[in-house]
């Protein structure tokens, strides 16, 4: 019988898909990727634990899996990584490389390099020089001592020396951009001084690179020189012809700020195998084509970072694995096994860190860093990471190393970049960085003591030993968030008052001899206002390669994002002095970011909207179906503001809106039916009528507690606006405990703030009677007594509130005070919002009282 056609039955029919077949080769290919992914993944699990970068565990991964370990088991290699796949899993993996080197390019920012050029030169130019004179030192001692080995062409000891050179010299850009975002070092001088130099470091590191592997493929110095003039003509060819090209072609399309079309994306993935296709078939390796065509895209409008974000995920998830782990796969540690062996081990490892340290800390020195910024910039330096491990696959293709000086290498490249983190770490702690952030601001002196001006002797509400000293908020960050952006607005104008009515009539520039604008500017310069507001935009930061750019760009991404520039638009039109910047954090780290932006900004308060969704995510309604109620029930989310609260370096405020604005919070609506099947929702459209009453009415229970003496001083700032009025009550519970609502115990855990009642009372007369006369008409004092205080002012906010619906809402301010118990007792969790806010904020939600909330913390002792 004539078998016509192979079998298509599979496993059903006997087959053995791990049994390698050149002729369909993905099946060993699928099992291969499906372990390494797997294998490497669990490694980086524990890793990560202690700040180590991805490519450690890929690296740790290939040699688990090589010949060093699990390679010496009877059969495994043959098995699972057979000799005749090795060249499906190599091209792969190159495929990623070279898609990746694109990514590399794209992440370079040359206008760093050109902002910061003279520091970047210097440190760049020690942290290369010292490592490469020192690498072919201790080179001409390699090429005596392994030229021997098999596998190895005969290259001339100079081309060895280059070499080893640039393996010394060179830094792990893209790694070294994790590290310092994962240290939050990459918007300190730290960091943009390590950046600059890793750019040109990276820069000139290739073209070395580049030029030793022509000198290696060439057979001739003439056709070495050939190469390289090639080489020149192509990267002029790319600068001055493809790139304007290029540029014009994504202005046309629109792909330069809207982001790139599936079109272009597929134009620019076809220029990069074109442009590695060329580099490869000249005499210069693949990626370095991947590499140029990276550096020339531009960054304008984001699209270096939106063309990142189309590839990333499937090049560093999969592809790039896939390489390092062929890396692993390739190191045998079993060839170090003897003494000159491992000394060359140690050497290679001290020679590589030591230059690379000394060379960037006598440069950063030199540019007058003190000692310890110049110590860190040099131990980044040394980073070698991923990059390294490129090179070092170059020399073994090229077979300019053999197995076991690639083995050395590949041992120094670990060693060198796990040491970064923890070294870094120990040389430039946070409160190191703290302290020198204030002695260069001239907040302190060297001896950590302070130099305290006038303006920084006090804030709002603030304390000197423990007391209240100014009545005035001058400076008041504000976490932006999207779905809070029209609460955030009107809370903003109405504490910084109202406009100047200077407007007079305009003059045409050509009438009159007039000089265009100097009438009206002469009119409109009036008083400066107290209040200066920065808003504070965090998105969150993760491990994708686009993450990092966008953190890197930090600066280009606040003048674009349109939160941030609705707020200055909104500043300027409303009389308030505003900033605005995007910062980019692990979530995780979101309360610890808002407490140092709130100390580097001298902020008497930080302010912080509640998510209208209930999550960090800006959402901008709760999701369907579950009304307001899931919005206060998210536990991550309430832990978050807990610590907000615990890190604030000042006065914090937590608000929660309820139509702060005139723009009610709605429940969702019921599904009804419609007049057609076809329908899928209603066709009216609700308009929003302009507003003609711009009052708002507060409300404020005062019980006595350090937050309240705050939360007084602040209703009574904001009851400077003529459109506000305010009802303070003093609310006089029982005098020997505070007692749990609905229970009749006393609550004797209750973390609470409580001052003496008769200062108490004192205070709260004193603010009553210092009343200007101007606002005497328009707040109101009073005093009850009564035995359950939260059910008294939850009635009491219900009869002041919500009385006006057509006003632009209601405010309900409160101390944030007693926390820590439930309404039954039992304590809570950070994650309730009893313990995020107070007890009383959760009575007034559950009480749906027809206003918005406001919570405020009086700076706690030790800031």
């Amino acid at each position: 019988m004539v078998v016509r056609a192979p079998g298509q039955g599979g496993i059903l029919q006997g087959s053995n898909p791990s049994t390698y077949d050149p002729k369909n080769p993905i099946y060993v290919f699928i099992i291969q990727a499906g372990i390494i992914l797997i294998f490497t993944r669990l490694l980086h699990l524990p890793l990560s634990k202690i700040r180590q970068p991805r490519v450690i565990a890929e690296v740790i991964g290939g040699i688990l899996l090589g010949p060093s370990v699990l390679g010496r088991a009877p059969g495994f290699t043959n098995a699972i990584f057979p000799a005749a796949s090795m060249p499906t899993l190599s091209t792969a993996a190159n495929v990623g490389l070279i898609l990746f080197l694109f990514l590399v390019g794209l992440e370079v920012d040359l206008r760093l390099l050109v902002r910061n050029w003279r520091i970047a030169l210097s440190v760049g130019a020690a942290g290369m020089a010292l490592p490469f004179g020192l690498g072919c030192a201790i080179a001409y001692g390699l090429y005596h001592q392994f030229r021997d080995d098999k596998g190895l062409v005969p290259i001339s000891l100079g081309t060895y020396l280059l070499f080893i050179g640039v393996a010394m010299a060179i830094t792990a850009f893209p790694v070294l951009c994790r590290i310092l975002t994962e240290l939050k070092l990459l918007q300190t001088q730290v960091g943009v001084v390590v950046l600059s130099a890793g750019v040109a470091n990276d820069v000139v590191g290739w073209i070395l690179l580049a030029l030793c592997v022509a000198i290696v493929n060439a057979g001739s110095g003439i056709t070495a020189l050939y190469v390289l003039l090639t080489c020149v003509a192509y990267v002029l060819f790319l600068v001055y012809a493809i790139r304007p090209a290029f540029l014009w072609l994504l202005r046309r399309s629109g792909s330069i700020h809207n982001g790139p079309t599936q079109s272009v994306v597929a134009l620019t993935v076809l220029m990069v195998f074109a442009s590695a296709f060329f580099t490869g078939i000249i005499g210069v390796h693949p990626i370095f084509g991947a590499f140029l065509m990276g550096l020339i895209c531009p960054h304008e409008g984001g699209f270096a970072i939106k063309l990142t974000e189309k590839l990333e995920d499937l090049v560093t998830v999969f592809f790039l694995p896939l390489y390092f782990a062929l890396s692993g796969l390739s190191t045998n540690l079993g060839l170090l096994d003897n003494g000159i062996t491992w000394a060359y081990v140690v050497g290679v490892i001290a020679v590589a860190f030591i230059a690379k340290v000394a060379g960037g800390t006598l440069a950063a020195r030199a540019n007058k860093l003190v000692w310890r910024e110049s110590f860190t910039i040099g131990v980044l330096m040394s980073c070698k990471g991923l990059v390294e491990l490129i090179v070092l696959n170059i020399g073994l293709q090229a077979k300019i190393l053999s197995q076991r000086t690639f083995t050395i290498f590949v041992v120094m490249a670990l060693v060198t970049t796990f040491a970064t983190t923890p070294i870094t770490l120990a040389l430039f702690p946070p409160s190191y960085q703290k302290k020198l952030a204030a002695w260069k601001r001239g907040d302190i002196n060297w001896d950590g003591s302070r130099l305290d001006s006038e303006d920084a002797a006090g804030s709002f509400g603030g304390s000197v030993a423990g007391k209240p000293q100014i009545t005035e908020c001058r400076r008041l960050l504000v976490c932006l968030r999207l779905d809070s952006l029209p609460s955030i607005f009107t809370f903003v104008a109405l504490l910084g008052g109202e406009r100047s009515n200077t407007a007079v009539a305009k003059v045409h520039p050509r009438k009159d001899g007039k000089v265009a604008g100097t009438e009206t500017e002469r009119q409109s310069s009036g008083p400066q206002r107290p209040l200066e507001v920065h808003g504070l935009r965090m998105l969150e930061l993760t491990e994708r390669l686009s993450s990092v750019m966008k953190e890197s760009e930090a600066d280009d991404w606040s003048n674009r994002d349109p939160v941030v520039n609705a707020f200055h638009t909104f500043g300027q039109l409303n009389n308030v002095a505003v900033s605005g910047e995007v910062q980019f954090a692990p979530e995780t780290q979101y309360a610890a970011m808002l407490g140092e932006r709130a100390t580097d900004t001298t902020s008497d308060m930080v302010l912080l909207p509640w998510s209208e969704s209930g999550s960090l995510s800006e959402i901008a309604t709760a999701p369907f179906g579950e009304g307001t109620h899931g919005t206060f029930s998210n536990a991550s989310y309430n832990s978050f503001v807990y610590d907000f609260f615990q890190s604030a370096p000042c006065n914090a405020a937590v608000f929660i809106n309820n139509g702060f604005g005139a723009i009610p919070r709605e429940e969702p609506r019921s599904l009804t039916r419609v007049a057609t099947d076809l329908s899928l929702r209603s066709n009216g459209l609700h308009t929003t009528a302009p507003l003609r009453d711009l009052s708002h009415h507060i409300f404020f229970p005062y019980v006595g507690s350090v937050d309240d003496r705050v939360a007084l001083r602040f209703v009574l700032r904001l009851a400077r606006n003529p459109n506000v009025t305010a009802t303070i009550v003093h609310v006089k519970g029982p005098s020997d405990e505070t007692m749990v609502a609905g229970t009749g115990k006393s609550n004797a855990t209750v973390v609470t703030s409580v001052v003496p009642e008769s200062d108490s009372e004192a205070f709260f007369q004193s603010m009553a009677d210092s009343l200007p006369g101007e606002m005497q008409s328009r707040v109101f004092f009073d005093t009850v007594e009564t035995l359950n205080t939260w059910d008294e002012c939850v009635e009491r906010a219900k009869a002041e509130v919500g009385l006006s619906p057509k006003n632009a809402g209601d405010l309900v301010v409160l101390g944030r005070g007693q926390r820590g118990m439930s309404y039954d007792g039992t304590d809570v969790s950070k994650g309730d919002v009893d313990q995020s806010l107070s007890h009383m904020s959760k009575a007034l939600i559950s009480g749906n009282v027809k206003a918005s909330i406001l919570v405020i913390q009086a700076v706690r002792k030790g800031y």
